[in-house]
């Protein structure tokens, strides 16, 4: 059974967990099992990019032949690493989304952020930010410190909310929000997360910039985890976060909104 709260104590007290525990009662308290078992439910074919998922098997079946030419052809060879930049800080105050345009400590982020990822010496392939004012001043900031790389601004990628988390958010949102946002996201997830095409040759670097809500979507999407959990984790402004999908359909998060680069005096609470 897969719980995400377990009471191990008479007094009440719950851990929340992201595996599946065997709870034992005994007397009047209860006892986790440990280690918890962990889910070896791993969905393979998660973006349909499988060979058997690009080909036309009705046709092959009684050619083997062929059809493992076919396969072969069809499955990727490359690797991709998806950087997810949150914006940098900006003036929350503004009405409208012109207003809500980059401060002068947000300016100073994004440089960070830029040189950043300017020193890890990635050939970097392409750039996407979401067309929101925030982002593309982000990303023209970060594009100083990585000049002629391909880039384009994505609707898809601007703020919204998901899906109603769990535990519900303090923070009220009413749920034609969810209804009318989570689609438009997912879209984004499907666009931009998924393994390489079979005609990649080489492995790629890609930066994607967009917003906090955005991020922790694709990342529990992305890693199977409930998508209801987006609202466990926290990014600061101009964090980067880093994504490799391998070509068998595996997934590994290698970073979660690194900020080590960043003057403390540049940091804020989040």
């Amino acid at each position: 059974m897969f719980l995400r709260r377990a009471v191990i104590t008479a007094a009440g007290s719950a851990v929340a967990l992201f595996a599946a525990v065997s709870v034992e009662k005994r007397g009047n308290d209860y006892f986790l099992a440990w280690p918890p078992a962990v889910s070896e439910r791993w969905e393979s074919n998660w973006d349909l990019r499988e060979p058997n998922s690009l080909i036309n098997l009705n046709h092959l079946k009684e050619k083997p032949e062929e059809l493992k030419h076919e396969l072969d052809k069809h499955k990727a060879t490359a690797t991709r690493h998806i950087f997810l930049v949150r914006h940098a800080q900006y003036n929350e105050d503004g009405a409208t989304d012109s207003e809500k345009i980059l401060t002068e400590e947000g300016r100073k982020q994004a440089e960070h952020t830029g040189e950043r990822l300017a020193s890890l010496h990635h050939a970097f392939t392409y750039i996407t930010y979401s067309s929101m004012a925030r982002t593309k001043e982000t990303f023209e900031i970060i594009r100083r410190k990585l000049p002629d790389l391909e880039n384009s601004g994505c609707d898809l990628l601007r703020e919204g909310y998901p899906i109603k988390p769990v535990p519900l958010s303090s923070h009220w949102k009413a749920d034609y929000k969810f209804f009318k946002d989570g689609p438009r996201l997912e879209a984004a997830f499907r666009k931009y997360i998924c393994r390489a095409d079979p005609k990649q040759a080489k492995d790629s670097y890609e930066i994607i910039v967009c917003h906090e809500n955005v991020i922790r979507y694709i990342v529990c999407r992305a890693l199977q985890l409930p998508p209801e959990a987006w609202k466990r984790m926290s990014l600061h402004h101009g964090s980067i976060s880093k994504l490799v999908i391998y070509p068998d359909g595996e997934v590994s998060l290698e970073m979660l909104g690194d900020v080590g680069f960043m003057p403390v005096d540049k940091l804020e609470e989040v």
